[in-house]
């Protein structure tokens, strides 16, 4: 009888330890990053009320610039210049000015680049609008990761080319990366995107950290309400962190100068 007793309190211990141990497990993290702000784009203040924190690409040199970067910080959020780069497909005027292309010179390419930093208040790394082309030239993408070496910004690359040359580089000059993981709207319907948002969901289940791209603009009050939605499904499953958070030790990067 003592050692049927002494059995079931050893399977009793087990079990509660087991169920400590899963208890203890960290949560996944999840950072989504919300691409085109700085021109006025539909969804903007919405996106910025949302009751998490995002990672915000603001474009620079655009009208409302500085105004969304401002709000940004003021709520909470993370900010990060999105820079204008050269794709393989759609129009230059559609990158709007100051635009990274493989035609610039040395020297221009990275007084642009400096621009774009300056431009953008709060800005604690750097993604690309567009750059399908311009992120597999490995002379441009050396003088952009150089120049985020010197300010202390870490880069985004948001994989609009399986060809980037961003993680070589980035790992030779010392700039710390991370890479985009899903698109949210990379087609424009509510009904992709929430297929995405679902996609996403089921992710956080095998991963331990996850980047989810979304917009504002045409697909911006989508967005606002498919992450509405989801937002409460993501907190059960993981943390929301700025991007910032999934990069070891951030926070003893040398900000530059």
């Amino acid at each position: 009888m003592k050692i049927f007793i002494s059995f079931l309190l050893l399977i009793f211990s087990l079990s509660s330890t087991a169920g400590d141990t899963a208890a203890a497990s960290p949560k996944p993290e999840l950072a989504i990053v919300i691409d085109d702000l700085g021109n006025n784009m539909k969804g903007t203040a919405e996106m910025m009320e949302l009751p998490v924190t995002l990672t915000v690409a603001i474009m620079p040199f655009m009208p409302t610039t500085k105004e969304d970067a401002e709000m940004a910080n003021k709520n909470g959020h993370e900010v990060i210049v999105h820079l204008p780069m050269e794709p393989k497909r759609g129009k230059r005027s559609w990158l709007g000015p100051g635009a990274i292309t493989t035609d610039l010179s040395n020297e221009e390419i990275r007084k642009r680049v400096e621009d774009a930093i300056k431009e953008v208040p709060h800005a604690v790394g750097m993604n690309h609008h567009m750059g399908s082309r311009a992120t597999e030239n490995e002379r441009v993408m050396r003088i952009v990761m150089e120049v985020c070496k010197k300010h202390g910004l870490f880069y985004l690359d948001s994989k609009t080319t399986g060809k980037s040359a961003v993680g070589k580089l980035a790992n030779e000059i010392g700039v710390p990366y991370v890479e985009n993981n899903i698109f949210f709207d990379d087609i424009y319907t509510t009904a992709h995107i929430t297929k995405q948002a679902d996609r996403l969901a089921e992710k956080l289940v095998k991963s331990e950290r996850i980047i989810a791209i979304g917009h504002v603009g045409i697909t911006g009050p989508k967005m606002v309400s498919v992450l509405k939605e989801y937002i409460p499904v993501y907190l059960q499953k993981a943390n929301i962190v700025p991007l910032s958070e999934l990069i070891p030790g951030y926070e003893l990067i040398d900000e530059g100068p």
